[in-house]
């Protein structure tokens, strides 16, 4: 647990003095004050991330970690297990969703393998299985305390290795047959909310499949009685090798202090997580969009942020973090380039604030 405490010892909240700085030169810009709103708050937000007024973000990536979880022995899935390492491998010939997304925008896709079920050999892949697959949680944890600390680490270890090689922003993904189950499961056992609350029919499910699904998350937390106070508790007892690794994606961005992008659900699992183990890192997280799945409103109440974008998507892997990229580049660079009320001589003391409305 080495890394992991390190880690949570180093991070920080915000650089105050840096947001007000950035607040000042998004009022003195030629615009009614507060009227890009959402731009505004990221140019803020991220100077407050790496405690300067000029962030441009030339370099990121989407990690995806993708891994297999043993409640599909339950009847949770539509899919076939099997297409977890399909998906993975459609991820490193970069022909998925996030991929194509990710070329758009001139981003990068890193692959992880943190807990596939076979054999898995991709040179675009990186190999950091922890074991093949998850335990199934209705009947034993679904993996061991140190398990969890390791997938936490695992991604823990991505993230500096990609800010050291000086990404300025990543994104966080998945692949995993079942995760919207977990990641429910890890919703309800954070929150206390209940499982008809949290569970969705994720990828698609029948009535009957959805009954098993909610069924089989009610069993798991009957069942260990996961400690709410403990997110690595949580994640071992009922969470994925994904959702751990996530966690420590956001664990890494807070700690070298540079923005990170939230995609869905699943992601938000993990982001809770981290949170909860450090309540400053919730300064580092950017979201992208709202998930179509509907647990992920209540995901946005308990880490109290806002969602970017509603595109009615749910997909996962991290499709919606290509889509905030082109959003935040919008932002750095409105509030570098904009002109000024000095500028145009303008006289700004006689405009209300919008942000006071």
């Amino acid at each position: 647990m080495g890394l992991l405490q390190d880690t949570l010892d180093i991070i920080k909240p915000a650089d105050e003095k840096a947001k007000e700085k950035a607040k000042l030169r998004w009022d003195s810009l030629v615009k009614p004050l507060g009227s890009l709103g959402t731009l505004e708050e990221l140019g803020i937000k991220i100077a407050g991330m790496t405690g300067v007024l000029e962030n441009k973000v030339s370099k990121r990536a989407v990690v995806v970690m993708s891994s297999d979880n043993g409640v599909f022995e339950e009847g949770v899935a539509s899919s076939p297990q099997e297409f977890t390492a399909i998906l993975t491998e459609s991820m490193a010939k970069g022909i998925t969703g996030v991929a194509t997304l990710a070329k758009f925008v001139d981003a990068e896709i890193v692959t992880v393998d943190i807990g596939l079920k076979s054999d898995f050999f991709h040179e675009n892949v990186i190999d950091r299985k922890i074991a093949y697959g998850t335990k199934n949680f209705t009947k034993e944890p679904a993996m061991t305390y140190d398990e969890a600390i390791k997938s936490i680490e695992v991604g823990i270890e991505i993230g500096d290795k990609l800010f050291r090689e000086g990404y300025d922003m990543i994104g966080t993904g998945e692949l995993g047959i079942a995760n919207t189950t977990t990641s429910a499961a890890v919703l309800s056992a954070l929150s206390g909310l209940e499982v008809d609350i949290t569970c969705g029919k994720g990828a698609g499910l029948t009535e009957d499949q959805y009954r098993d699904k909610k069924n089989a998350i009610v069993k798991g937390l009957a069942l260990h009685k996961p400690n709410k106070e403990d997110p690595i508790d949580v994640i071992s007892k009922v969470g994925g090798f994904d959702i751990g690794g996530m966690c420590g994606l956001f664990l890494s961005a807070a700690k070298n202090r540079r923005p990170i992008v939230m995609d869905g659900f699943i992601s938000s699992a993990a982001a809770l997580c981290a949170v909860r183990l450090n309540s400053a890192v919730k300064d580092y997280i950017i979201p992208s969009h709202l998930s179509d799945e509907p647990g992920s409103k209540y995901m946005f109440k308990e880490l109290g942020l806002e969602p970017m974008l509603n595109l009615k998507m749910r997909l996962g892997e991290g499709s919606g973090c290509p889509l905030a990229f082109q959003i935040i580049d919008a932002a750095l660079f409105t509030q570098e380039n904009m002109g000024t009320f000095q500028q145009a001589t303008i006289d700004s003391s006689i405009l209300l604030d919008m942000r006071e409305e």
